[in-house]
């Protein structure tokens, strides 16, 4: 068994042998622990989810495929976002729309680009795809540089916005100014979208731009996954040819649907979100902590006089969650997701201790 296994792994692609790979934040198995440490929302999903989930949990649902292209989701969200539904592309999490958008368009040997510090999945997509990949700094205070200087140079272009681990925005002008200067297309990945106050649909259609969205954070759905891309429906059309044939089932399709549709909900668990987000801050800054504004549903803070990751560890050690994050040429940080009021009182009690 040992030899062929050996055997299979000389015939892996060597870009595969040689990469990491992308680590996602600890899920642990038992109970106890409180979870600050992947930004998921700290409110169930809308009432509604679990009723249309438990409606197309029969039996003759399940026995057949999905709608391969999520037509009712598609339509509500067109209603939602007042979008045209035909340029609505769905996916398994917007992790794999960042898959689908990757195979289209960047070839072996390409480029893809990003700005960073920011989600480290854009490094572990370029080198399964057999592609470099190039990052350019933020400026000190979080913006791009201006002329952006990979002009021409990548085929693909990704923006978290907001961005992570900051939570910081890049406004629309600015996106503007970049999308003149990149000379090829921009990805805009939208995940924590739903918790600022402004986002880019309004260039879609006017740039080579598409947008990513995610169920998991705002509607409470990470269990789920859920996601979905707009873009023009030529574009669309496009990577419908890329995705897997039925990469949603069909209870998230019925899930994701109804969470949409329950937008009083969705407002409500925003609003709360919100106003724990701007209690952290406050409290994280009379701790000490240099905090960045964020417009995410989480906050990265530094304690240039202490040790990030013992902090870290301590949490840990005391069943409390959050993501120490260390970015080469940057430097070390704490993000730490927006919790319940009863999970946030826990984890300030255990920083005035620790600190």
């Amino acid at each position: 068994m040992v030899r062929c296994a050996k055997a299979m792994l000389q015939y892996l692609r060597p870009t595969i042998r040689a990469m990491a790979g992308y680590a996602p934040g600890e899920q642990p198995q038992e109970d106890g622990f409180i979870k600050l440490n992947t930004n998921e929302s700290p409110y169930p999903p809308s009432p509604r989810v679990l009723e249309a989930i438990k409606q197309a949990a029969t039996g003759e649902r399940l026995r057949k495929y999905p709608d391969p292209s999520g037509k009712a989701f598609r339509q509500a969200a067109a209603r939602v976002l007042n979008v045209d539904p035909e340029g609505i592309l769905i996916g398994n999490g917007s992790d794999d729309l960042l898959t689908i958008v990757t195979r289209a368009f960047v070839p072996e040997g390409g480029c893809i680009a990003s700005p960073t510090p920011s989600y480290i999945l854009y490094a572990a997509l370029a080198q399964i795809q057999g592609a470099r990949f190039e990052s350019v700094p933020f400026t000190s205070d979080w913006r791009l540089p201006e002329p952006w200087p990979l002009r021409g140079r990548a085929h693909l272009t990704f923006l978290a916005n907001p961005n992570s681990p900051s939570g910081t925005m890049v406004d629309n002008e600015q996106l503007e100014t970049l999308m003149a200067d990149l000379g090829s297309p921009l990805i805009l990945d939208e995940a924590y979208v739903d918790f600022a106050n402004t986002n880019g649909l309004d260039l879609v259609g006017k740039n080579p731009v598409i947008v990513t969205r995610s169920l998991s954070k705002s509607y409470g759905l990470a269990g789920l996954r859920f996601g979905f891309a707009v873009a023009d429906p030529a574009t669309i059309r496009e990577l419908n040819k890329v995705k897997d044939s039925y990469n949603c089932d069909a209870l998230s399709l019925a899930g994701a649907q109804a969470a949409l549709e329950d937008q009083d909900y969705f407002r409500t668990t925003r609003e709360k979100i919100l106003a724990s987000r701007a209690r952290l801050f406050r409290e994280l800054t009379a701790l000490g902590f240099k905090v960045c504004p964020s417009q995410a549903n989480f906050l990265w803070c530094r304690r240039p006089d202490k040790n990030a990751k013992s902090i870290y560890e301590e949490l840990k050690r005391q069943r409390i969650l959050i993501r120490f994050m260390n970015y080469p040429g940057y430097g070390e940080g704490l993000r730490i997701s927006v919790g319940s009021d009863a999970e946030l009182d826990r984890l300030l009690d255990e920083l005035r201790r620790i600190l």
